[in-house]
């Protein structure tokens, strides 16, 4: 990681950790659940020798950031307003956004909230969805896929965190990363994840085990509850947003996605990713990519890949 800088700035109340590298336009990176800054790694490097200044923070909840212990400061608007907060500390008026799972969905709000802050957006993984007015996100969830759905597992305080505390945080994180079974993720309550003797986490192929250990240094010192409780806010989400029921997002956007992908093989996703819908949400969508043979962690599974895909959309701009 030669060349990294790391600080703390304070945002929005929030002392936030970031990474950064670079000079030129800001590209800002925003990670997902379970992950941190580093999953950043290989783009942080790639791009920051490419003429742009990359910049990845631990997300609040986790790392190095504050982790504030109430689920209700973890709404849309609250990591919103961190983010336009950090671009204001950074002194630019724009960047370029490149996000990925729970940073991809937060990526969606800051570019339907504030557009006159985002150039192009890459979006790894996870689509928009527009606001259902007529249900909360949770109850959603449990009516299509059950109450061991991986979203509704993770609503009780506590109960999670106890899980992973049994089974390891590095056989969780393993666990995790690799998984590549298709249809809509479930943790039964037995065995939340199914993890046995006989059918023991490995660590995937794209992952060193140097990797493996700063994250669980990291999340072994902040704990779960943080990134967890991005899924307790999203019925609260959901109240705080109807103001922006139907709007559209007015950014440039690439999208892509790997078929093995739990979002991917999720019922009803990939129908939707490949619908008229989608595009309608996402007027100014360039292209959708969807790579074969690739699972949920895509930016560090096709770190080169990715790299060259970011590069090619946003330089356009």
């Amino acid at each position: 990681m030669e060349g990294i800088i790391h600080r703390t700035v304070t945002v929005n109340g929030i002392n936030t950790h970031i990474a950064e590298k670079g000079e030129g336009p800001i590209i800002l990176f925003l990670h997902g659940f379970p992950q941190l800054w580093y999953s950043w790694r290989h783009q942080i490097l790639a791009l920051s020798s490419l003429g742009y200044r990359a910049v990845a923070p631990d997300l609040r909840g986790y790392g190095d950031s504050d982790a504030p212990a109430s689920s209700s400061n973890y709404t849309s608007l609250h990591i919103v307003g961190d983010l336009i907060a950090l671009i204001d500390q950074l002194g630019s008026d724009q960047v370029f956004l490149v996000a990925h799972d729970w940073g991809a969905i937060v990526g969606w709000y800051l570019c339907l909230f504030r557009p006159d802050r985002v150039k192009a957006f890459v979006c790894l993984s996870f689509p928009y969805r527009p606001r259902n007015p007529k249900m909360k996100p949770v109850q959603g969830f449990r009516l299509l896929h059950g109450d061991d759905y991986y979203v509704c597992r993770f609503q009780e305080p506590g109960e999670i965190e106890a899980e992973i505390a049994r089974v390891g945080t590095a056989e969780v994180l393993k666990k995790i990363w690799a998984i590549r079974k298709p249809g809509a993720p479930c943790m039964p309550k037995e065995n939340a994840f199914e993890i046995s003797p006989e059918n023991p986490a490995t660590l995937p192929s794209w992952l060193k085990e140097e990797d493996l250990a700063y994250y669980v240094s990291k999340f072994n010192q902040k704990g779960f509850t943080g990134g967890l409780n991005y899924y307790r806010a999203l019925d609260l989400n959901w109240e705080l947003t109807a103001s922006w029921n139907e709007a559209e997002v007015k950014v440039p956007v690439k999208f892509a996605i790997g078929d093995m992908d739990m979002v991917y093989t999720t019922p009803g996703m990939k129908e939707y990713i490949h619908s008229s819908g989608f595009r309608h949400y996402v007027p100014l969508m360039e292209d959708i990519v969807v790579m074969e043979g690739v699972g949920h962690f895509i930016n560090e599974e096709k770190a080169v890949e990715i790299n060259t895909l970011v590069y090619d959309f946003i330089r356009k701009y």
